[in-house]
């Protein structure tokens, strides 16, 4: 599956970036979203290939809920959010595998990327990126929030 961006870096997990390995267990991997303006705006993907949520184990499926929560808990402390959106699509190519946008919705996030619109805040267009720098610094301090 290595033309799935996340299989193929899960297969690098021991050698990965801070921000690509936040916290993770045997069934689930936390990474922070590539190409985002906003700052902690994370993934949580499942560590085995699968593109339908419909496939998840039943394991998979029983602490989906739990790592949603405890993440968005994590966010809250770390990022000072008031709440979180939680999405899953998968749908962009490379992207097929299951993976679930969890975002901070930071006090000043513009009206204009609310709720469903905050995916406008991926991509290149024009908008600051957060730089690799910045998701290993939220990484380390999302890191420790979800350890405690």
């Amino acid at each position: 599956m290595m033309d799935c961006y996340s299989c193929a870096r899960e297969a690098e997990f021991d050698r990965l970036p801070p921000r690509e390995r936040i916290a993770a267990d045997e069934l689930w991997r936390i990474a922070h979203a590539i190409g985002t303006a906003v700052p902690g705006w994370l993934v949580l993907l499942p560590r085995r290939h699968v593109t339908s949520i419909a496939a998840l184990s039943d394991p998979e499926a029983s602490s989906l809920g739990t790592w949603q929560v405890r993440i968005s808990r994590a966010l809250h402390v770390v990022m000072g959010c008031q709440k979180t959106y939680v999405a899953q699509f998968a749908e962009a190519e490379r992207f097929a595998h299951v993976h679930f946008h969890i975002v901070p919705r930071p006090r000043d996030l513009p009206a204009a990327l609310r709720g469903p619109k905050v995916f406008g805040a991926l991509g290149s267009d024009g908008r600051t990126i957060v730089t690799e720098q910045e998701m290993d610094g939220i990484a380390a301090r999302l890191a420790r929030a979800l350890a405690a």
